[in-house]
């Protein structure tokens, strides 16, 4: 049944049966371009048509979800809950509220979250969930409201055996705190149905910093790996949220030079560096008053280029922080040029796959998100476990429990993309990630 498996056939029947998913396409060839080549030479994978079961999720979701704005006008959402994957846990992964939200966005980042999830080797499957709403601009109110008819629907599909969703795009503390009391009010009882929390209600020290950090602990690898590090680097960083902030943060402690940061409107540039008077700024600025990049330019009199990213600045080493497909290949050809020896992707799919082949192929380290920015399903993982047992971790044994689980992502990823003088994190991250749940699915039969 399976002798014509190729990817270029996989792909064409993919597409033909998800038409109009360009972001979940894109996801799932940079996959298969790896992972049908090790499926082809171990036939067990092959017979019981893994690939095939593991890029059909196991249900979707769609909802209305209605609410009252606070004009008294009724406004209707569209929200969605794509449980991918259970193979290993329960259903893990985010719930994200933009204009831009649709299936094929987070088709993607489900699909993305099973090989993320199974790379940290905590026992969390993949799922993916949202709205289009847009919280930015709204009141406190309007997004209550929203949050708790969004919830009315979701209670019945969620729980802390089930699915474990946690925070993304548009979904802050506040989010998860007014989901987390209509899940209290609708379920009667206390658990841990979703990760973020407040600290006050069993949330996790260092969630915030958790992606960022991560970040930077997969690009020190990576150098170690190489016998170098980030001490004295040049850092471009894209993106002001908590990913890029948090990231800034712990390349100032290994004693890199963070030069950019961005947002939609532009980036900045300040070739002094960000220390951590001025990064205390951006954190204020960003994250409490809700400001623009631009506003730092003006503070600390340094450039500001409108509507532009950072890759065109010269740097030793780049973190893509902001979001899909940011990266491309004449991005990725001007950083190489530049004197770029590595990237490390903060935000999902940041990177387009011709600007990841044109890294690969100037052997420029790159580390792809499903395994770089896995330090934030990370600490949510460690979060359930905390809710679980009753009990809270200190912010140093997390961030050492963190760091751990970084290092033994990169060692699985050096482990199956080790090819000759370079390691092909990409190929790496994608085969370690699948065996796990493959073996999984196997011993379950089929099901």
């Amino acid at each position: 049944m399976y002798e014509d498996l190729s990817v270029e056939i996989f792909m064409e029947r993919l597409k033909g049966r998800t038409p109009d998913e360009p972001e979940f396409h894109q996801a799932v060839q940079e996959v298969v371009e790896h992972v049908i080549p090790f499926i082809l030479e171990h036939p067990k994978y092959q017979q019981a048509g893994i690939i095939q079961r593991m890029t059909e999720p196991d249900r979707t979701i769609i909802f209305r979800v209605v609410w009252e704005d606070d004009n008294g006008e009724v406004q209707v959402n569209r929200g969605y809950r794509v449980q991918f994957s259970n193979a290993i846990g329960p259903y893990k992964g985010g719930l994200r509220f933009h204009p831009s939200v649709n299936l094929s966005i987070l088709k993607f980042l489900g699909f993305e979250q099973t090989f993320k999830n199974s790379l940290t080797t905590l026992p969390m499957g993949a799922a993916k969930g949202g709205s289009n709403f847009d919280p930015h601009g709204k009141s406190d109110a309007e997004v209550m409201r929203f949050c708790q008819s969004f919830m009315t629907e979701l209670v019945h599909h969620i729980g802390p055996n089930t699915d474990i969703p946690a925070g993304d795009v548009g979904v802050g503390a506040r989010e998860i705190s007014y989901l987390f009391g209509q899940y209290k009010r609708l379920a009667h009882e206390f658990t841990g149905a979703l990760t973020g929390k407040s600290l006050e209600f069993g949330g996790s020290l260092i969630r915030k910093e958790a992606t960022g950090y991560g970040n930077a602990y997969f690009m020190e690898e990576m150098l170690r790996h190489q016998y170098d590090s980030i001490l004295d680097k040049t850092c471009l960083i894209s993106g002001s949220g908590n990913v890029a902030l948090y990231c800034t943060e712990k390349i100032i402690q290994l004693g890199g030079k963070v030069v950019t940061l961005s947002d939609s409107s532009g980036f900045i540039h300040d070739p002094d560096g960000i220390d951590e008077d001025k990064l205390a700024y951006l954190i204020d600025l960003k994250t409490v008053k809700r400001g623009r990049i631009s506003e730092y330019a003006e503070k600390y009199g340094c450039e500001y280029h409108v509507g532009l990213r950072p890759w065109s600045i010269p740097c030793d080493l780049a973190f893509p922080c902001a979001t899909q497909n940011e990266l491309d290949e004449n991005d990725a050809h001007h950083l190489i040029e530049h004197g770029c020896i590595g990237v490390s992707e903060g935000a999902n799919m940041p990177t387009t796959q011709a600007g990841i082949k044109a890294f690969q192929e100037a052997k420029c380290l790159f580390g792809p998100g499903k395994a770089a920015n896995a330090g934030g399903v990370a600490i949510s993982g460690l979060e359930m476990t905390q809710n679980s047992i009753r009990l809270a971790w200190s912010a140093e044994e997390l961030e050492k429990r963190l760091q751990d689980i970084m290092v033994g992502i990169h060692r699985q990823c050096a482990q199956y993309g080790t090819e000759e003088d370079y390691v092909n994190y990409v190929k790496g991250a994608n085969i370690a990630g699948f065996i796990k749940v493959a073996d999984a699915m196997l011993a379950y039969g089929v099901i």
